[in-house]
């Protein structure tokens, strides 16, 4: 008999933003096709982020306010919970308090036909803490991403308590994993997020020399590394050219610093783009490269891989240490240095060859350690583990 698992989230895909935790999306797929039976209950808040008062977009607030209640996503039944909250920055901490009451009313609704034997809940802050209010009773396992437990910040207390509840924590890496048991967590395992796998031949090589880098336009992400990288490289490789895929507070400085650095021909800032054509562009390029800070795992390294394209990340990070620790295919280079990585990217471009055996290298990576079936198996697993160990207790 499978097991009835209810997936709660905050980040899913949604109508405003269809990558918005499409990783989440597709771990709920691949523990389906695992043997789980799977309903998602996504926490919608219809309040546009006080960042879009900064550059707003109507039709982006009209999704969000409008956002539909229910819908299938690819044979997955997800219910879209409106609650509302004061702004982030001041009240993260309290959202699962806001969003438990909308969250109770579905689970009432929802258990009579769908009487789920366990929760599994990405991240402690709000989507855990929530169900930690509403169905103690019910076993819980929280996904750990990292936003939870780096650093101290405001909604450490409520992290710790809702860890400290869980049955289970899964990490996205180690080092999260560690970081979880700081933060109370009882039990962990590590379950890492997974990514499709191409044909080798599917996407074309270019023509120049590309860096691309997919991730949200935030400080922590330092596009802005890559940019003064992209103009240290210019004498060396006069032709190569850099693309950055995202969208977020950091733009306006993005674009003014490449245009202190006369890169407006070099350097392109191609915004939000659907999640299939942010995965093709980076497996269109020479290198992806995202040199971030806090990073605890990094979707974007593996999904650029699995196309054969080496990655660059930083050295002391708990994401690309890990996947550099399971393969070849990734170099690392020193944080916040964008000469370093100036450094490291003109030695790849120089030796095509070498270039060409580290992509291979980071093809195999992925396809051995990092694909959904996996990532599928271990979530259904620990769905098992932690079932097994309630009738045991």
């Amino acid at each position: 008999m499978k097991t009835k698992v209810l997936v709660v989230t905050e980040y899913y895909p949604r109508d405003d933003d269809p990558t918005l935790g499409i990783w989440a999306h597709h771990q709920a797929l691949a523990a389906r096709d695992a043997g789980a039976d799977v309903r998602v209950l996504v926490l919608h808040r219809p309040l546009p982020p006080l960042s879009m008062l900064r550059n707003p977009s109507l039709r982006r607030m009209r999704q969000i306010v409008s956002q539909a209640g229910s819908r299938t996503l690819d044979g997955l039944p997800v219910d879209y919970l409106r609650y509302l909250s004061p702004p982030r920055p001041w009240s993260y901490a309290s959202w699962g308090g806001w969003a438990a009451p909308a969250l109770r009313r579905a689970i009432a609704k929802l258990r009579p036909e769908f009487p789920f034997e366990l929760v599994h809940a990405h991240y402690a802050v709000p989507a855990g803490d929530a169900v930690r209010r509403v169905a103690p009773d019910i076993p819980l396992i929280v996904s750990v991403h990292g936003g939870d437990v780096y650093g101290d910040h405001a909604a450490s207390a409520t992290v710790r308590r809702t860890l400290r509840h869980a049955r289970l924590v899964l990490a996205n890496s180690a080092g999260t994993a560690r970081r979880s048991l700081e933060h109370g967590a009882r039990t962990t395992r590590v379950v890492h997020l997974g990514t499709d796998l191409p044909a080798l031949t599917a996407a074309p090589r270019p023509s120049r020399p590309t860096l691309v880098s997919v991730g949200n336009l935030i400080a922590r992400k330092r596009h802005a590394d890559l940019i003064i990288a992209l103009a240290n490289l210019r004498e060396r490789h006069p032709d190569i050219r850099g693309v950055i895929v995202g969208d977020g507070p950091e733009r306006e400085r993005l674009q003014a610093l490449s245009a202190s650095l006369g890169l407006e021909r070099q350097l392109e800032l191609r915004g939000r783009v659907p999640h299939s054509e942010a995965v093709a562009i980076a497996r269109a390029g020479s290198l992806f490269v995202l040199a971030s800070v806090d990073e605890a795992f990094g979707v974007a390294y593996i999904e650029a891989m699995a196309g054969a394209v080496p990655a660059i990340g930083c050295r002391g990070e708990d994401g690309p240490e890990e996947i550099v620790a399971a393969g070849g295919g990734m170099a690392l280079v020193p944080a916040r240095d964008p000469q370093a990585l100036a450094e490291a990217v003109d030695r790849l471009l120089a030796d095509p060859s070498r270039l060409e055996a580290m992509g291979l290298q980071a093809r195999h990576t992925v396809e051995r350690e990092f694909n959904w079936p996996r990532c599928g198996r271990e979530t259904a697993a620990a769905y098992q583990e932690v079932l097994h160990r309630q009738i045991r207790d």
